[in-house]
């Protein structure tokens, strides 16, 4: 083969625009004795190409694939498993639900007082209690709004510095 040939079939080998039949030319270009010194360095390249197309992959069958069927059969017991333990944890729930029920309808006293006193003293306390956990709430939404306020500053920064808007 021509040099300039080979260098031609070269570099549409390396820009993938080859067909089966220049890539067979290129493989016994780089077996023959006659290859350039410059494209030496190619040539184990096409060698190891021709080797490899005459090697033969044995497959083995493993132990999983032996049993690939029984695996079937665990994901299935495990899908039923898994929805009896659900039904267990629901009549749970169920159970607990109707048994702590029965003590609050038993017991008559539901909170009331008969002295408005000791009634204006329960009611400042829960409101004092619900103000003091809604203004731990508002302040974690003071920290949410900082953060994003932060957050709006540095995506607009990367947005202009990468020329978006």
């Amino acid at each position: 083969m021509e040099l300039y040939k080979a260098e031609t079939l070269l570099k549409k080998y390396f820009e993938g625009e080859t067909t089966i039949n220049d890539e067979q030319e290129l493989q016994d270009y780089f077996a023959s004795p006659e290859v350039a010194p410059h494209l030496q360095q190619y040539a184990s390249l096409f060698k190891h190409f021709a080797v490899a197309k005459g090697q033969q992959y044995k497959q083995e069958i493993s132990a999983f694939e032996i049993h690939k069927g029984e695996n079937k059969y665990k994901k299935r017991n495990l899908a039923w498993v898994s929805i009896a333990a659900s039904v267990v944890v629901l009549m749970g729930i169920g159970t607990y639900m109707f048994y702590d029920s029965e003590t609050v309808t038993k017991s008559k006293d539901l909170g009331t007082y008969d002295d408005p006193e000791l009634a204006f003293k329960a009611t400042q306390k829960a409101l004092y209690l619900l103000s003091n956990n809604v203004n731990v709430g508002i302040e974690s939404v003071k920290y949410i709004e900082e953060y994003q306020i932060a957050k709006n500053k540095v995506f607009r920064k990367q947005k202009n510095k990468s020329g978006g808007i």
